[in-house]
């Protein structure tokens, strides 16, 4: 029997797409890390040939840097059923380990949680790179699990509402850059149709 309760850290898509049984869940964040769009994926958000972005944790060694997202307390009965789909579900680059969690609630003390993270090294980590570069693969990447602009904006709208006081630069920053991307994408596509009317006059006149 196990006497302390299981919590997995969401910073990624767990925070909203959660597609396992919970028995509570709570906000906050672990310290020393930053959220970065340095994992490559090729199975959810991307394909092996034009692999999209995904966020990781980048150890910083310094405390004062904090990552916020949701921990979720696993059933106590289905601790292994959860752990074990959670580690298909990160199975592209992701290793689990275990941090301290410090809840929003300062009534709380911080407690042991798992979490998934990409190091550098493993076959699908992409790393830095200018944001202009990261926002254009977001962009216009697409995998089995959908567009990987849907992945970014859901996170940034979800953060947003969890703990709208925190402003995370890089999160935040790639958000519009895409959204500038996508704008100029959408221009270069809608043709002035008096253009298209005066292209036609004057390829009459020419006849």
């Amino acid at each position: 029997m196990r006497t302390n309760p299981v919590w997995a850290f969401g910073y990624g898509s767990i925070i909203w797409k959660i597609d396992f049984p919970t028995a509570e869940s709570r906000v906050g964040y672990v310290r020393g890390f930053v959220r970065r769009f340095y994992q490559g994926s090729t199975d959810h958000r991307g394909t092996p040939e034009s692999p999209g972005r995904v966020v990781t944790l980048l150890p910083t060694g310094n405390n004062e840097d904090k990552v916020w997202g949701v921990a979720y307390r696993i059933p106590d009965d289905q601790v292994d059923k959860v752990i074990s789909h959670l580690d298909y579900r990160e199975k592209g680059g992701f290793s689990r380990s275990k941090t301290l969690f410090f809840p929003r609630d300062p009534k709380l003390e911080p407690y042991e949680i798992l979490v998934y993270v990409a190091a550098e090294g493993n076959v699908n980590y992409l790393g830095a790179a200018p944001l202009d570069e990261i926002a254009r693969t977001i962009a216009f990447s697409r995998g089995p699990s959908g567009a990987n602009v849907d992945y970014l904006f859901n996170l940034c709208n979800a953060m947003r509402e969890l703990v709208p006081d925190v402003q995370d630069e890089h999160l935040f920053t790639l958000e519009v850059k895409v959204r500038q991307l996508l704008s100029r994408e959408t221009e270069n596509k809608t043709t002035d149709p008096t253009q298209n009317a005066q292209a036609k006059v004057d390829q009459n006149d020419k006849s």
